[in-house]
């Protein structure tokens, strides 16, 4: 026997040993395993639902969603950013389950033992319910009342409406910001990886706006559902006192009033504080930062505002009647915090001042790159110092936006996309004087009175106002600078009155016109076929490089350039070349033919205001005389006409147009197709406005009229 006892009791230690070490290591397990831990939460709060409670676990876990509660909004004060908490619907609906299972653990006790006194529901609920209704339960209903309205009209019905606007703009603008994401990836700003987080983060921030939308109405229907349990369980509880416990009613009305407005106060400050928090956290969507940076550093950083509300209080505290010592309390610390923060802007400017210039001492400056220097201004418009005021001036600024006007009319008329033209003064030129430079060679100067207005008389007459003559620079027309306050009589007059810069913008047009085909160069034409409508880069795929060049397509368009014919109907233009580039390589054969393609567009172009077009034909003795003077066979071909013939000829031109224009007419010569291209060579270097055609590019439902043979 002696033998035997020690014997069961080391198998009794062992056991107990061996037990102890299981649970804890269960323990650690659950620990570890946060999604076991959470499920048995979950499971506890439904156990809750339908089970009783005892007292000692209700206070417990009142404890514990106050805790929870608390918890929740100081995370909510803490984080940057909402995102950083974007499992709050969730949080959210866990402390809704717990408020409204231990509501109802808390109901069934009171029901079941409120006639035993104020204790039934546990210390929490007693102890809340002492505190709040101090032996009245009238004030104890009408400071629940207050909270339960403070919590479901104020907080709850804001935070819900900005979860909805918010959940609404978010998904609004999702596509906008999906297009930038994607944007800045196209041109190289971001990565892959950058754009990867961007989208995922674009789409974290949707779905949480929408659920806070959706988690709103948890909040609205937790204060809903505690107004309505506190106002079952009183009338419950006097109906239960009175005729099951025998008590009297203003013993019923006491003891479960009192326990009821405890068991409401407990549930509704946590329900409340999670409200504070949810909008909080909807509100702080456009914030950077923690709650209390955002708060002071916006609130705190307005000096002046400061100041004028320590004034404010000043004066309040004088008004008669008012207890002077707060206000002049407060005036005192809203005064100090601005002199103080006055002081601290003055002395942050002057040490960036300071810094600054010690980083400007400190770098060396960086020696301009030897390659800047070969760069070359395709436009250049250069002022005397006395013109400066058309682009310095906030007045008038009429010179830089006529440009821009200018390079949208070129882009819309003639489909050619004008580089941008670098404004800049020159010391050198006299004061009132500007020259215009095409890729820096001076293609024109002009000498203008910022002050004063050019007229011309279109009737070519003598200007009978009073003024300084002059030439007008583009035309080399006569014209007459006139001060402003004779504009009404100018203009009464038919005169064509026009201020200093629209005289330098017409100058620039008229330039860039005879310059368009110069200026067209290969980046832009490959910007011209890039930029082509969708349905169209096939034409282009099959006709670039396989039956031509891109510098083929580009002196294709300046031979078109070249004669002022738009380019705008660049799809029609290509479809032309593809055709001529079946039979020839010819430049100057493949731009016939397009030429030919454009026919409608020519003779529209070319049409006067009578609606037809007025031609002046070549005889056939100079058409046969153009014919038998070309020499050489394909790219060789070159015009051969004796120097005595080519006088005759330009002297015959001049003679017809200009007594042409001298009736104001504006006709076009029309030759063949063969001798069109030198025809025209010829003419441009005398007439280069003069338009030259051939029976192909003659629309064969144009109206022509014959107005004149050479």
């Amino acid at each position: 026997m002696t033998d035997a006892t020690p014997e069961v009791g080391g198998e009794s230690t062992n056991a107990r040993a061996i037990a102890s070490s299981s649970i804890n290591g269960t323990l650690r397990n659950i620990s570890k395993r946060g999604d076991i831990a959470l499920a048995l939460g979950i499971v506890c709060i439904l156990v809750v639902l339908l089970l009783p409670m005892p007292t000692w676990m209700l206070d417990f876990s009142l404890a514990l969603s106050i805790t929870f509660s608390v918890l929740i909004l100081m995370t909510v004060l803490f984080i940057k950013e909402p995102l950083e908490l974007n499992s709050f619907p969730t949080i959210l609906l866990i402390a809704t389950m717990m408020r409204l299972a231990l509501n109802l653990a808390s109901t069934r006790l009171i029901l079941a033992d409120g006639h035993t006194g104020t204790a039934a529901a546990g210390r929490v609920i007693e102890s809340f319910g002492n505190f709040v209704v101090a032996g009245n339960y009238v004030i104890g209903i009408i400071v629940f009342g207050i909270l339960v309205i403070v919590n479901f009209v104020v907080i709850t019905k804001g935070a819900g409406r900005i979860a909805e606007v918010a959940a609404r703009f978010s998904l609004d603008a999702m596509p906008g910001k999906q297009m930038a994401i994607d944007s800045d990836l196209s041109a190289g700003l971001i990565g892959e990886e950058d754009a990867r987080n961007r989208r995922s983060k674009l789409e974290e921030e949707n779905s949480f706006f929408g659920a806070m939308d959706g988690a709103s109405k948890f909040v609205r229907g937790d204060a809903i559902a505690g107004l309505l349990i506190t106002f079952i369980n009183i009338i419950g509880g006097i109906i239960i006192g009175t005729a099951q416990q025998d008590m009297s009613v203003s013993e019923a009305a006491q003891n479960y009033t009192l326990l009821t407005v405890g068991d409401g106060l407990v549930s509704q400050i946590p329900a409340l504080i999670v409200s504070i928090g949810a909008g909080m956290l909807v509100t702080k969507a456009g914030v950077r930062g923690t709650t209390d940076k955002a708060v002071f550093g916006q609130l705190g950083g307005y000096p002046s505002a400061l100041g004028i509300s320590s004034v404010l209080l000043v004066v309040m505290a004088m008004l008669p009647g008012i207890p002077a010592f707060p206000f002049l309390l407060l005036a005192a610390i809203t005064g100090g915090l601005a002199f103080n923060l006055t002081r601290q802007e003055a002395k942050t400017v002057a040490d960036e001042q300071a810094n600054a210039a010690a980083e400007a001492a400190e770098v060396p400056v960086a020696e301009e790159p030897i390659t800047t220097a070969l760069a070359i201004d395709l436009i250049r418009l250069e002022l005397g110092y006395g013109l400066l005021s058309m682009i310095n001036s906030q007045k008038e600024q009429r010179l830089t936006d006529q440009i821009k006007a200018l390079r949208r009319q070129l882009a819309s008329e003639m489909g050619f996309v004008m580089p941008a033209v670098r404004i800049q003064d020159n010391l050198q030129l006299a004061a009132n004087a500007y020259v215009v430079r095409i890729k820096e060679i001076e293609a024109g100067t002009g000498e203008l009175r910022p002050s004063m207005l050019l007229v011309m008389d279109p009737r070519g007459e003598q200007i009978s106002l009073p003024g300084e003559a002059t030439q007008e620079p583009t035309f080399g027309l006569p014209a007459m600078w006139i001060n402003e306050q004779s504009r009404e009589e100018a203009m009464f007059r038919g005169y064509t009155v026009v201020d200093a810069p629209t005289v330098i913008t017409t100058h620039i047009t008229e330039i860039i016109r005879e310059n368009m085909s110069e200026l067209l160069s290969y980046v832009e034409t490959q910007k011209l076929l890039d930029e082509l409508d969708a349905a169209h880069q096939k034409l282009i795929a099959d006709l670039v490089p396989n039956q031509i060049s891109v510098g083929g397509v580009q002196r294709v368009l300046q031979n078109l350039l070249s004669e002022r014919i738009s380019i705008r109907d660049l799809s029609t233009i290509l479809e032309g070349i593809s055709e001529a580039c079946g039979y020839t390589r010819n430049m100057t054969q493949i731009t016939e033919h397009v030429r030919s393609r454009l026919a409608r567009q020519l003779s529209d172009t070319n049409t006067n205001e009578q609606g037809h077009v007025p031609l002046i034909t070549l005889s056939p003795e100079w058409e046969q005389a153009f014919a038998e003077s070309i020499i050489g066979e394909g790219e060789e071909k070159q015009l051969a006409m004796s120097p005595t013939d080519l006088q005759k000829f330009i002297n015959a031109v001049r003679t017809t147009f200009e007594r042409h224009a001298m009736q104001g007419d504006v006709p076009i010569l029309l030759v063949s197709p063969g001798i069109r291209p030198y025809v025209r060579s010829v003419i441009e270097r005398f007439r280069p406005v003069t338009v030259v055609m051939s029976q192909n590019e003659i629309h064969a439902k144009a109206r022509i009229k014959t107005v004149g043979q050479i």
